[in-house]
């Protein structure tokens, strides 16, 4: 079994946009943007078989993604399962979600299992409430974002150009030194991604937008449509000794960026214990779970 797996790059985005489109995935990864920032550290390759989209990643362990497109998704996954056998490496199937599972007991009921990573759920968000923060459960977010306004009456929003991204990048530059760690490869690579996703804004379809307060920028976000619903924020920052900056940018964000869509997906919390306490406290409508499928023991 032959597999053409392909590098993503720019020139792929239209052939692997119109899977997306036809899947209409809530899921963070299911975005261009994501798949071609995040391809060197994780290897992500990807081919087309049967008419259906998969990905492959070699990072740690061989893994592929279940496969998007109204092709024949169960020969697909037997084509796979031949391949791994090829190759001499058990069968993994990575970031599945709860509806993709269903598909699979389907298609080869009792054949696999699923351990899914609370790590990897995406938080999704009603985005009218990140817009309004109405509401009881959301007082504490109007009261940060009144203190932001009082401290900073000449605060301003602009949407991230040509003319300010360098502000950006040093802003960027200035947050990776108050919080990049030693040893640590995933927050490396998060800054390392953070500057290129600036840097390569327009030919990667991102959309953005900054804070500045006392005529600096102070934060800045960007994201991407997710499906017709959802908008995705892939990369947020912003200076946490600035009082209320991060409530700003995100409902900045989900007001002038993703106005028009239901849903605001704001990725995983990689198992940090503040990153997950900070995405809890804005109660999101969905929690996505995913999980890594193997084949149960023969």
């Amino acid at each position: 079994m032959e597999i053409n797996w392909k590098p993503v790059t720019v020139e792929d985005r239209d052939i692997i946009e119109r899977f997306y489109e036809k899947e209409q995935s809530m899921s963070c990864e299911f975005t261009f943007a994501n798949n071609e920032l995040w391809m060197p550290y994780y290897s992500i390759r990807y081919a087309l078989i049967r008419d259906c989209l998969v990905f492959i990643s070699h990072e740690s362990i061989c893994s592929v993604s279940f496969p998007l497109g109204r092709g024949d998704v169960r020969g697909v996954v037997e084509d796979l399962i031949t391949y791994f056998k090829q190759i001499g490496r058990k069968f993994r199937m990575h970031l599945v979600t709860r509806e993709q599972y269903a598909r699979l007991e389907q298609y080869f009921p009792g054949v696999f299992e699923i351990s899914y990573n609370r790590d990897a759920a995406d938080y999704i968000y009603d985005a009218e409430k990140l817009r309004t923060l109405a509401g009881k459960k959301l007082h504490g977010k109007r009261n940060h974002i009144n203190k932001f306004k009082q401290l900073y009456p000449d605060w301003s929003f602009e949407m991230i150009t040509d003319d300010n991204t360098e502000e950006c990048i040093g802003m960027a530059e200035v947050w990776g030194e108050q919080n990049l760690e030693e040893n640590n490869e995933e927050k490396d690579a998060e800054y390392e991604i953070t500057i290129r996703a600036l840097r390569e804004r327009e030919h990667l379809h991102l959309s953005g937008g900054l804070i500045r307060a006392d005529g600096r920028v102070v934060a800045f976000s960007l994201g991407e449509p997710c499906n017709r619903d959802t908008y995705v924020v892939h990369i947020e920052k912003a200076y946490a000794d600035v009082p209320g900056a991060y409530p700003m940018i995100n409902q900045q964000f989900a007001t002038q960026i993703a106005a028009g869509y239901r849903y605001i997906n704001r990725e995983d919390d990689i198992g940090s214990e503040g990153l997950r306490k900070a995405k809890l406290s804005y109660f999101p409508e969905i929690l996505l779970e995913k999980g890594l499928v193997t084949k149960k023991e023969e």
